[in-house]
């Protein structure tokens, strides 16, 4: 492992989350658009995480091969997908977006659940930057020894 393959896994790690942070933010924001451009009800948005490849060409990643140690690999965003359940169908005669029978189609955004998605990430987003605290805590002691 390297010396700054530690502070690469967790910056991965801090920009997914941000991702996901402003990904459910637009989802609590948006959790009554009854229209949106397409003149459906907005649809609920997740981030897809996955493995950030190993490898490449870089210095690091050579001499890791080479000396046979496991690379760090960290995390990348593989997308962001819409959530293919349906829409929420709330009676409201007295809206404006109401259909003949007084039926409105909702986002399928339930707030509680954006609120737990929020939670987890901010709670993930703080643990990367205690492992990058860590991380750059090691470094200076170290550096400090071979003074």
């Amino acid at each position: 492992m390297g010396l700054f393959d530690a502070i690469d896994v967790a910056g991965s790690g801090l920009a997914a989350e941000r991702l996901r942070m402003d990904v459910t933010a637009g989802n609590l924001a948006n959790a009554e658009t009854t229209q949106g451009a397409n003149g459906q009800p907005y649809k609920r948005r997740e981030v897809v995480l996955q493995e950030a490849p190993v490898g490449g060409e870089s210095f690091g990643s050579m001499l890791a091969s080479a000396s046979g140690a496991p690379p760090a690999a960290g995390v990348q965003v593989a997308g962001i997908v819409e959530d293919s359940s349906p829409p929420r169908q709330v009676y409201d005669p007295g809206n404006p977006a109401a259909d003949a029978q007084g039926y409105v189609l909702l986002p399928n955004v339930n707030p509680v659940t954006e609120m737990v998605d929020l939670i987890s990430s901010s709670r993930s987003y703080e643990a990367n930057v205690t492992a990058m605290q860590a991380s750059k805590t090691m470094f200076t002691q170290t550096l400090g020894m071979l003074r």
